[in-house]
């Protein structure tokens, strides 16, 4: 008798981690769709497994945090229907959104981010999208500089990710044509840190980089020199 009596219980149990498991996934399906609806080309990544990458790669130095496709250039795409297909392969797959094609992303060390927040807000600058990649970086989505008629004047993502000096501009990345970052709701493996979440929604219209550039460049010059043991491990 005291089985049957709990066996309701436990039903309802099930139920409730049923529904909330179906909320979850209808939650981040709606914030992969919204980024698509903002013109954010995406493509699928791998996920967290365990405590390492859904990829096949033997010790993946970057677990959750690339794409599945060498081909993702290609890929990246706004169509609904595709990005659900996708889903529906792999409902726990991470996405990334390609840069430098409908947009850029200023990406900078966390602690610059919010003191160039705080700045932009206080002069009343509209930031647009704005993601957080837990614990140490904030990502910021510009308007993209494109491929300029003159491509002398177009310098390749890695000179932005990892230039020869970093006195100009010191902990900054700028992903443009080439180059991608996660987009919410991405996760990493337990046992580290990390997760993609959105501070402010894609929603918002995409600013030129360069009403940007001088709070988040100062912001990250400020930093490192009251910590400047910090600017080596950004590059890393």
């Amino acid at each position: 008798m005291e089985r049957e009596s709990r066996r309701p219980r436990w039903l309802r149990r099930g139920a409730r981690g049923a529904a909330a498991g179906a909320a979850a996934a209808r939650a981040r399906e709606e914030l992969l769709l919204a980024a698509a609806g903002a013109g954010f080309p995406l493509a699928p990544a791998a996920r967290p497994l365990e405590y390492g990458c859904s990829c096949d790669r033997i010790g993946c130095p970057t677990p959750g945090r690339h794409p599945v496709s060498l081909a993702w250039q290609t890929q990246a795409t706004t169509d609904p229907e595709q990005i659900l297909r996708w889903l529906r392969a792999d409902p726990e797959a991470n996405f990334v959104t390609a840069t430098g094609a409908a947009h850029d992303v200023l990406d900078v060390p966390a602690t610059a981010g919010y003191a160039a927040l705080e700045r932009l807000a206080a002069e009343g600058t509209e930031v647009g999208p704005v993601a957080v990649a837990d614990p140490d970086r904030v990502l910021f989505f510009t308007a993209t500089r494109g491929t300029p008629d003159d491509e002398d004047e177009w310098w390749p993502c890695e000179l932005d990710c990892h230039p020869e000096t970093m006195d100009e501009h010191p902990g900054l990345r700028w992903h443009c044509r080439g180059s991608y970052v996660l987009v919410p709701p991405s996760r990493v493996p337990p046992g580290t840190t990390g997760g993609v979440r959105w501070l402010h929604g894609p929603e918002r219209p995409l600013p030129e980089p360069l009403t940007l550039l001088e709070a988040l460049t100062d912001a990250c010059a400020a930093l490192f020199a009251e910590e400047p043991e910090q600017a080596a491990a950004t590059w890393l």
